[in-house]
């Protein structure tokens, strides 16, 4: 699903990424771990096109992506989330979501500006899509409601929505669990399975060792911007540079 080769990426002339190599297989989550500071979120945002690497080639279903903006790669299939919530508090729960569907408007500003049934059409068809993919993440309920009045742990849902409501083949998670608490974690990573069980492929860069080693089919580790070690969840539980570089004594008794 894809492949990277070679990938580097420097800031005022210091590596945030050097070198970086792995695959990701289709139909699986693939965890991407490391310290703060490693290079994972740089690294996503590598792959999604809003920040351009330096050096290496980015293949997703044996194209290269690399040299691509954001937007053409969103339209080839690609969605992401990010580190910190990026949601549109003007709207309600429901716009959010067809937000993440702009990639399958398919219409030019005049079509959509005359409205002609062709247009009416096919947004009652988004919305009805949008709202089938808060019903997959339990948000059917509050779908008219503003995102300023939900709690944290809907507006990530609400935000993962987002990321899968348009099918992509591949979804970039930037720590989707991030700020929550242990029982709401366990949910988003059912969530998560399920979404892989779909047939979506998943990249998550995640802290929460916990759910890592649950959900996960396979993991990468960086460090300093170099990838250290590749595996399945019990080979990186032990394995001596990742106890070293991340996990220490924390990972040794997971």
């Amino acid at each position: 699903m894809l492949e990277l080769q070679g990938v580097t990426k420097y800031f005022g002339g210091l590596p945030a990424l050097e070198d970086v190599s792995f695959t990701v297989p289709g139909g699986a989550i693939t965890a991407l771990i490391g310290p703060n500071g490693a290079g994972k979120s740089t690294l996503i945002n590598c792959i999604s096109g809003i920040v351009p690497g330096d050096r290496g080639s980015i293949f997703f279903q044996s194209r290269d992506i690399a040299a691509m903006e954001a937007h053409e790669i969103a339209h080839l299939g690609i969605s992401r989330t990010f580190q910190n919530l990026r949601i549109v508090p003007g709207l309600n729960v429901l716009d959010n979501v067809l937000c993440g569907l702009t990639v399958e408007a398919n219409t030019s500003f005049i079509r959509a500006m005359l409205r002609p049934p062709s247009i009416r059409q096919r947004e009652r068809y988004l919305r009805l899509k949008a709202l089938d993919m808060l019903d997959t993440f339990g948000m059917t309920a509050k779908a008219s409601l503003p995102m300023d009045s939900l709690p944290y742990g809907d507006k990530k849902r609400v935000e993962l929505a987002r990321a899968f409501v348009a099918l992509p083949e591949l979804v970039l998670l930037d720590e989707p669990v991030a700020g929550l608490n242990p029982e709401e974690t366990a949910e988003i990573g059912i969530l998560i399975r399920r979404m892989r069980n779909n047939g979506h492929t998943v990249l998550i860069v995640e802290h929460d060792m916990d759910l890592v080693m649950d959900i996960s089919d396979s993991v990468v580790v960086l460090d300093s911007g170099k990838c250290i070690a590749k595996g399945t969840p019990d080979e990186i539980r032990v394995n001596p540079l990742v106890l070293t570089a991340y996990l220490g004594s924390i990972g040794a008794a997971a």
